[in-house]
């Protein structure tokens, strides 16, 4: 089971769109896909035609509920549906950290230390599903650390803008702890997500984050992409003309993901 974290400590930069499009293009492939929505706006929980008025994700980190209670099937009219379940989030998700400290010698009890409680959890359905593809909220707290710690690969959805690059040092600085001490096989790649590739200042800071970063190829801003999220429809079932499909077939076969992908990379 490959465990996949879309997170950035800044919002606006795509992470939900990006964790939506990879979620359904995996069930499309005929992957048993897990997604899990650690922000409490419960955006991806929605667009997956779910909404819950109280999510037990606090209390299932913690050990008061079983999986088989937290994980629900998604709605949708394709037939990827049938492959793809979610943990669904909701604004109650926001009292996590209040309920970590409440719960502190039962975490670390049964996890030792907090930060390994996501990665506990998961363990528990290793067998069930190919891929668990995790949603966070957009700071550096406690749903985006656990994240790290369970996962083998971190997308980081980033704008070329200078305040969005700016963010990456606080960032990149955390991955490289989480690596040392907790996950030393966690690997990371950047995306370039909402490019505007007209501008010439974004043309520029694409190159600088090339040369700093290890960065997978971008997604360009343009209307069909928010168009697929309002219809609920990805981007792969979008016509063959579709320039946002492009965009992710490239994205994805890049990363290795997906069946359509590592054919490609076999030939």
């Amino acid at each position: 089971m490959k465990i996949i974290t879309i997170g950035n400590n800044k919002g606006g930069v795509g992470k939900t769109m990006q964790c939506y499009q990879l979620a359904c293009y995996l069930a499309n492939q005929g992957k048993r896909v897990l997604a899990v929505d650690l922000d409490s706006q419960a955006n991806l929980s929605s667009t997956l035609g779910v909404n819950v008025s109280r999510t037990l994700i606090p209390e299932w980190l913690i050990g008061d509920v079983e999986v088989k209670d937290v994980i629900v099937p998604t709605e949708g009219e394709y037939d990827f549906y049938k492959n793809l379940f979610l943990i669904p989030s909701s604004r109650h998700l926001a009292n996590l950290a209040k309920l970590l400290i409440l719960s502190e010698s039962e975490v670390r009890k049964n996890a030792g230390r907090k930060e390994r409680l996501l990665k506990l959890r998961l363990q528990d359905i290793a067998g069930d599903f190919d891929y668990v593809v995790i949603d966070t909220p957009p700071m550096l707290g406690d749903e985006l650390i656990m994240s790290l710690v369970a996962s083998q690969l971190v997308l980081i959805p980033t704008q070329a803008q200078d305040y969005s690059i700016d963010g990456l040092e606080e960032l990149m600085d955390t991955f490289e702890i989480i690596k040392e001490t907790e996950n030393p096989e966690l690997k990371f790649s950047i995306i370039p997500s909402m490019v505007n590739m007209r501008r010439k200042i974004e043309r520029s800071r694409l190159e600088e984050l090339s040369q700093s970063f290890n960065t997978a190829p971008a997604i360009r801003n343009l209307v069909e992409m928010q168009e697929s999220i309002s219809l609920r429809k990805p981007v792969f079932m979008l016509g063959k003309n579709s320039k946002g499909k492009g965009d992710f077939v490239e994205l994805w076969k890049s990363l290795g993901l997906g069946e359509e992908a590592q054919n490609e990379q076999n030939v």
